[in-house]
């Protein structure tokens, strides 16, 4: 009997009991989201972590985002998600990318702001959109909108300073997006082009100096920081991760920024990212209003980066290929890597990853500068 009785406690107390719909649902996005990301490799280092938060948030009375007073009470996941609250973490990454990115191509190649600029065009038809429905305030209409640009730290840096309500929502749904690149765009890039167009190989891009590559990313913040203030913060890392590369003195720093920093980063971010999809906040109707807006978002941003590649094609008679233009979006490289496959599809000898990495760091800048123009705007 005293079996029966502890197995009839241990039951009642179990998670079982607890399960709801909710639950069951989010497992199964969840192991969607795992499958995606081992089976068919859609950025593994960003959505395996982010589909792992979520199947953890989801098990019922684990409580490992509940939050207590005081701090260290909390649960596990919440404590370490006071670094995406802070802006700490999308910081870091931002360095972390700055020392892994080459911004030669896009001083190679200045056109590439252009290009870089007309992708963040989703971003700005977007939060009219949203703006326009009744539903959200000019203020989240803004952070909805700069999931257009594919970049999860701005997007978080813009929701915590604008609509931190929404910061859960607009959070998984600009990463998922990023690691979801793979599916989304090419339908777009085949549907805007001709095979012609697609197949145009560009001609190798001139050699940059050490000194262009220093100066560059030292004026950039300069300008962009007096410009919009509120922008230094992502800029500011960006670059600073940029000079530890491009400077060659600080190799140690280099190398920390760009492997162990950001590794160990990107799994608390990813991680605590994918548990702020808790079933009952999640499964709502401002959350599936807010990843369809997100997804419409980055859809019109991909659309005009190609369309501004396309004209460009037209007035360079033909020396530009309109798909550099859909790697606008700020992932990188990933945006970048689909631009090189879809192209390398109709021309096998076809090398556009350079010519697209143009485009790519443009776009980092150009959502981390329509995030400023938002805080500027709406910001206290």
């Amino acid at each position: 009997m005293e079996f029966v009785k502890i197995l009839e406690i241990m039951m009642a107390k179990s998670g079982f009991v607890a399960l709801t719909w909710q639950n069951l649902v989010m497992f199964l996005i969840s192991f969607v989201l795992i499958y995606l990301a081992i089976v068919k490799q859609f950025e593994p280092l960003l959505l395996l972590p982010i589909a792992f938060g979520v199947f953890l948030t989801n098990l019922p009375l684990a409580g490992l985002m509940n939050e207590a007073d005081p701090w260290y009470a909390s649960g596990v996941l919440r404590i370490i998600y006071n670094g995406i609250k802070s802006n700490v973490f999308p910081c870091l990454i931002f360095m972390g990318i700055g020392a892994m990115t080459d911004f030669g191509p896009l001083i190679a190649n200045p056109i590439s702001l252009l290009l870089g600029a007309a992708a963040q065009f989703g971003i700005y038809i977007t939060f009219m959109t949203a703006n326009a429905l009744p539903f959200f305030s000019a203020k989240q209409s803004a952070a909805i909108a700069i999931i257009g640009g594919a970049d999860g730290p701005t997007s978080i840096y813009l929701a915590n300073n604008l609509a931190p309500e929404l910061l859960a929502p607009i959070a998984v749904a600009a990463y998922s997006y990023m690691a979801l690149i793979p599916m989304i765009q090419p339908p777009i890039m085949k549907l805007l082009t001709t095979k012609k167009e697609r197949a145009v190989k560009m001609k190798q891009l001139r050699k940059i100096s050490k000194i262009e590559k220093i100066v560059f990313p030292i004026g950039t913040v300069l300008f962009t920081s007096l410009l919009l203030p509120s922008v230094a913060p992502l800029l500011g890392m960006l670059m600073l991760g940029n000079i530890f590369k491009e400077s060659g003195v600080v190799q140690r720093l280099s190398d920390t920024a760009q492997n162990a920093l950001i590794n160990i980063v990107t799994i608390m971010l990813g991680v605590t990212v994918g548990a702020t999809a808790n079933g009952e906040l999640f499964l709502r109707w401002e959350t599936i209003a807010i990843i369809g807006m997100g997804l419409f978002a980055f859809c019109m941003s991909t659309v005009g980066g190609i369309l501004l590649g396309k004209l460009l094609y037209i007035i360079t008679g033909g020396k530009i290929n309109p798909l550099i233009g859909s790697a606008g979006v700020s992932a990188v490289p990933m945006a970048a890597r689909v631009a090189q496959t879809v192209g390398a599809s109709e021309n096998p000898t076809n090398f556009l990853l350079m010519h697209a990495m143009g485009p790519n760091v443009a776009g980092v800048i150009g959502s981390a500068v329509a995030a400023g123009y938002f805080m500027l705007i709406f910001g206290k």
